[in-house]
């Protein structure tokens, strides 16, 4: 059965500690404050997953139906959207796990989920900290 937008949706919310936000006026899903899935593509039918090369190449090779790198840059470094029409569940929901889960680990090795990041006062915008 085809995946939908409220089934990414569904799946991403169910991970401990993942939240909805939203970046550049699309929805995102967030642990520990940092983004590892998106649904900016959601007109496309494409959910987002944030991945590593090497993961992103690994799902393009198995199902090249179900998963397409992003193009440009941010493809290059690993994301990469769902084709939610042809993904079953386990597909989706392992996808999404394993975004989850280096979403985590990166996380935990900065020892801070919002290292370097800051919210400015006055927009509550979330931007990079400047070193001096």
């Amino acid at each position: 059965m085809p995946m939908t937008i409220k089934d990414f949706r569904r799946i991403a919310l169910s991970f401990e500690g993942a939240e909805e936000s939203s970046h550049m006026g699309a929805a995102d899903f967030r642990v520990g404050g940092r983004i590892f899935c998106t649904l900016a593509h959601a007109k496309k039918g494409y959910g987002n997953l944030m991945l590593t090369p090497e993961q992103q190449a690994m799902c393009v090779a198995e199902l090249p139906e179900v998963f397409i790198p992003v193009a440009g840059g941010g493809g290059r470094n690993g994301a990469t959207h769902v084709v939610l029409a042809n993904a079953s569940e386990d597909v989706l929901e392992g996808a999404l796990r394993t975004a989850y889960k280096l979403r985590i680990e990166k996380n935990e090795k900065t020892g801070d989920p919002n290292a370097g990041r800051t919210k400015t006062k006055r927009t509550g915008n979330v931007r990079s900290k400047k070193k001096h």
